[in-house]
């Protein structure tokens, strides 16, 4: 290559790298963001990215757009690995342009959407970006479609991953909305469909950018935000760390890390956790983390509808998702929100081959209008739904109470879960004893109140309710609970069943899909 070749070569890669130049440079730092290049350095195996589409420029000669070229366009794609692991990415640069999406700047990120699922690898968006570039008009909003159409072909076949890094508004919510993961930077990211002076116009409303699209209102309030981290850099090796419990695609399994823990290991906390009294708040963590490898639990959606928890872990070293009920928090009852985020988890899991274990403490459904009238029927269905269709490797535990029809949707026998365990303490019945004494035992009650020893006789009926039905070994007589164990013993029955189901074949009805009630 003659130097003069050499010498333009350097200078067009200069040119792309500096983005929108020294002074934006300065100004990302200086609101507290990283570039989008150095977002990638942090984020991938250090030397390993190989970049795309370098020098690809915006085709717009409208607004005088035609002098007003910059390499790149605004994003940044490639791939590299992380912890060894090949992965595709594209990088928004909000130094360009505010990162304002154009059709080169879309035609971008299709193409390594492209590769990557030709290629069988995790995609990772990292956005920064001000929406649709105005000055392209219909273009802009083509290339936002095209990126949504290949959301939907990816999903369930490549893990797609959304890390917010800055604003992201308008039709560019939408694309993060339709991949597994979504994580966002405290402070420094926000998602709305229409921003804080267009609400103000329209409704009048006053209200912050924060409050509107901050990573708290979405990790807490709206659900759309599964993972919220303090700074990027924190992001970075959250989402490293992520990655190791994932598969690379729907046919790969997840990767297999040596644990320290043994197999025969004995759960010997699970006694001290559970409490005597059944109406007692424990964490339910605190069984997941005494069961799991290493006690090594990645807990996703921890912040909204926290009455039920899921997450990542390993068993044996093998991925395994985790899905419990949180008796710390609404007493562990299944509502709206818990029924929504478990059913997403579950059929993730079950995309990526992921088998599921699900810890049981479940009172029932949430009660109230409030729940009535916001669907509770129809968003509980979607769990049990989820369960249903899931044909991943599924085991229960049932630790404490599974009552109702919360006790048939947490991943029962009948909805063919594989392996159902229950401890000695376990409940499982229609109803808790309380209310169900008051059906079963009317007259008794009657006349007790006439009797004027009313507390007394409703104490006698408790017992009486709960050594008949309240217990698990109804259930285990019908063949509903396969085995009732010691707690101690749980993370070895796990790991047995775990390797018995390796090669569990199951096949549904032939379909084109079903109909999930949404």
């Amino acid at each position: 290559m003659s130097k003069r070749s050499d010498d333009l070569l350097r200078e067009r890669e200069r040119l792309a790298e500096l983005g929108g130049g020294e002074a934006r440079i300065q100004k990302q730092h200086e609101a507290g963001k990283l570039t989008a290049r150095e977002r990638i350095e942090l984020l991938l195996d250090p030397g390993s990215f190989v970049e795309l589409d370098k020098f690809v420029t915006h085709r717009c000669t409208d607004f005088g757009m035609e002098s007003q070229k910059i390499y790149g366009d605004g994003v940044v794609t490639g791939y590299g690995t992380i912890n060894g692991r090949k992965v595709c990415l594209f990088s928004q640069d909000f130094t360009v342009f505010g990162g304002s999406l154009s059709g080169a700047h879309a035609s971008k990120i299709c193409k390594i959407m492209d590769l990557a699922l030709k290629t069988g690898v995790p995609v990772i968006g990292l956005n920064d970006s001000g929406g649709a570039r105005i000055q392209e008009g219909v273009e802009s909003l083509g290339g936002y479609a095209e990126i949504f159409w290949r959301n939907v072909q990816a999903s369930g076949v490549i893990p797609q991953i959304s890390l917010i890094l800055g604003p992201c508004a308008g039709g560019a919510v939408y694309s993060p909305a339709m991949t597994d993961f979504i994580a966002m930077v405290d402070g420094s990211s926000y998602m709305f469909v229409t921003g804080p002076d267009v609400i103000k116009t329209v409704t009048h409303e006053e209200v912050t950018k924060e409050d509107l699209g901050g990573a708290e209102t979405h990790a807490s309030t709206s659900g759309v935000c599964q993972i919220v981290y303090p700074d990027e850099r924190a992001m970075f090796e959250g989402v490293r760390r992520l990655l190791d419990f994932l598969p690379s695609n729907n046919l790969d399994p997840a990767p297999k890390r040596t644990a320290a823990d043994s197999p025969e290991r004995l759960c010997t906390k699970i006694a001290e956790i559970l409490p005597d009294v059944s109406t007692k708040p424990y964490d339910i963590r605190a069984i997941i983390e005494d069961v799991m490898d290493d006690g090594d639990f990645y807990e996703i959606h921890k912040a909204y509808a926290a009455n039920i928890v899921v997450g990542f872990a390993r068993l044996n070293g093998q991925t395994v998702g985790v899905v419990g009920n949180q008796p710390g928090h609404l007493a562990g009852c299944l509502d709206i929100a818990a029924s929504s985020k478990a059913a997403r988890f579950v059929r993730y899991c079950d995309a990526f081959n992921i088998p599921l274990v699900t810890f049981v403490d479940v009172p029932g459904f949430l009660p109230g209008t409030a729940q009535e009238y916001g669907g509770i029927i129809r968003h509980g269905a979607k769990l049990l739904y989820a369960y249903s269709e899931a044909t991943v490797p599924k085991l229960t535990v049932i630790t404490r109470k599974a009552y109702g029809g919360a006790y048939d949707v947490m991943s029962s026998k009948h909805i063919r879960a594989d392996l159902n365990l229950a401890y000695p303490n376990a409940e499982i019945a229609v109803m808790g004893p309380d209310g169900a004494i008051n059906i079963l035992y009317r007259k008794e009650i009657q006349d007790a109140t006439t009797k004027g020893n009313l507390e007394e006789a409703r104490a006698k009926l408790v017992a009486q309710y709960k050594d008949t039905f309240a217990n698990p070994y109804k259930a285990a007589e019908l063949g509903y609970i396969d085995e009732v164990i010691d707690p101690k013993f749980t993370r070895t029955r796990l790991i047995q069943a775990l390797e018995l189901l390796a090669g569990k074949r199951e096949a549904g009805p032939r379909r084109k899909h079903g109909n999930i009630p949404l």
